[in-house]
């Protein structure tokens, strides 16, 4: 996936979960940031940032912060709604499973499922399968953690996707990691126990942990490499 008017600007404080201000070509400028989550240990003031200039209409904001670089020299994104549009674009390109029909925002129970698919089978059967999507931008010594703010949005799509697996369709989470170098995924039960106890719970039921390794540049990001949980 690739975005159109990027810009590099450099951090300067977040008031808000919703908003940073930046220092861009010498001027302060109160950006979108298209994360909610804590990304405390990126947002530091000082660091690189990027950019992005949606020209919607009706917007407070001018520009989206869809990416910082870690003092490491990692180019993280984190844009929160990139993840989806990264996998639909994977999934429709056939990379995992030559589907025959995908459909995203998927009504399961009581909850919404980022996609449901349909494989045909050699005997002519239709294989059904959800698939929720989690992006990943927390790192710690190669090792990428989720979630980095507790989500029970999270663990009711856990319950979701075992109830799949349960009535006999294909069941996976995915996790987009939004950074180069990391290629496995754990859960974050510093941060949220419950999470990480309905995980083990879902890959002992069967539903597959999928971490799809992207690599990321200013203007986007694609995933290079895909790795099943164990």
């Amino acid at each position: 996936m690739r975005y159109e008017n990027v810009t590099k600007a450099v951090f300067l404080e977040r008031p808000n979960r919703f908003v940073a201000k930046v220092s861009l070509n010498g001027e302060e400028e109160i950006v979108h940031v298209k994360n909610t989550g804590r990304c405390k240990e990126l947002l530091i003031p000082g660091c690189e940032v990027w950019l992005t200039e949606p020209e919607s209409k009706g917007r407070k904001t001018r520009y989206d912060l869809i990416g910082v670089r870690k003092s490491t020299g990692v180019l993280f994104n984190i844009d929160s709604q990139a993840p989806n549009q990264v996998v639909k674009e994977w999934l429709m390109g056939g990379h995992m499973k030559p589907y025959s029909k995908v459909v995203p925002e998927y009504t399961f129970g009581e909850s919404r499922i980022d996609f449901y698919m349909e494989q045909m089978l050699p005997d002519g059967q239709i294989l059904p399968s959800l698939m929720e999507v989690k992006g990943c931008t927390l790192e710690q010594d190669g090792i990428g953690y989720f979630p980095d703010a507790p989500t029970m949005r999270g663990v009711k799509h856990l319950r979701e996707l075992i109830r799949a697996k349960q009535e006999g369709m294909e069941a996976y989470l995915a996790f987009v990691i939004q950074m180069d170098g990391v290629e496995e995924v754990r859960a974050n039960v510093k941060t949220h126990r419950e999470f990480g106890e309905v995980l083990e719970e879902a890959k002992a039921c069967g539903v597959k942990v999928l971490f799809l390794c992207c690599h990321v540049v200013p203007e986007g990001f694609d995933i290079v490499k895909v790795h099943v949980a164990k």
